[in-house]
């Protein structure tokens, strides 16, 4: 596992690494080294840019070298890729496209309420997710909708907010951002039974990377 996070991946933990990094990864260390021993997924929960899908497939790389079947989507993709199929010319169908959603023995679903919350998407992912839950079917989840409201992700759509002119809106818009907004209470509360919470904070690393260019290169410009 410390291979899978390192070797290739050393900016994942060459950020100041903080409390909630090496908790993250304890967990999923914990994952692969006990899996099948365990009931329980995880829920990656953390702003972008923090590390979330790189763990989920570092532990599904894990899993994998163990034999497990594995399956990683970007819930989005899976959402379009569903509603595709019921184009009457589209050569797939729902069901083989769920087929192996249900069946693999471990998924991991990234971006987990990125998506427009319609009745549609939320019917849909609540289907998806029960039926891995009734047949006792391991997943990870990664997200950036926590359970209360981010106060750091609403400063960072303060282009957005400043078209917003009503107070009432303002708040609406805000409470949005929770994963309850966003996926739906059902479904939120099936994921207390599905998995273990872990949060992980932090600046988004690709931010800092592109800064860090900058940097080196205005120094190098400047000599």
């Amino acid at each position: 596992m410390r291979a899978l996070l390192w070797n290739g991946h050393h900016n994942f933990y060459n950020q100041e690494a903080n409390e909630s990094l090496w908790r993250a990864h304890g967990a999923a260390s914990k994952l692969i080294n006990d899996y099948p021993g365990i009931d329980k997924g995880l829920l990656l929960v953390g702003p972008v840019g923090s590390g979330k899908t790189h763990l989920a497939v570092a532990i599904l790389r894990g899993l994998m070298e163990k034999g497990v079947p594995c399956l990683f989507y970007e819930s989005g993709s899976l959402l379009k890729k569903i509603q595709d199929s019921y184009n009457p010319i589209s050569k797939t169908s729902e069901s083989r496209v769920l087929a192996p959603v249900y069946e693999t023995e471990v998924l991991a679903l990234d971006e987990l309420g990125a998506t427009i919350p319609t009745d549609w998407v939320r019917d849909m992912l609540y289907q998806i997710i029960n039926t891995r839950y009734n047949e006792k079917k391991l997943t990870i989840f990664t997200t950036n909708y926590g359970d209360e409201v981010s106060t750091e992700r609403f400063d960072e759509e303060a282009d957005l907010i400043k078209q917003v002119k009503s107070t009432r809106k303002q708040s609406n818009l805000r409470e949005k951002w929770t994963l309850n907004e966003r996926i739906g209470v059902a479904l939120r509360s099936r994921l207390y039974e599905m998995c273990v919470k872990v949060e992980i904070t932090g600046e988004d690393y690709r931010r800092r990377l592109d800064k860090r260019r900058f940097d080196g290169n205005y120094r190098t410009e400047s000599r």
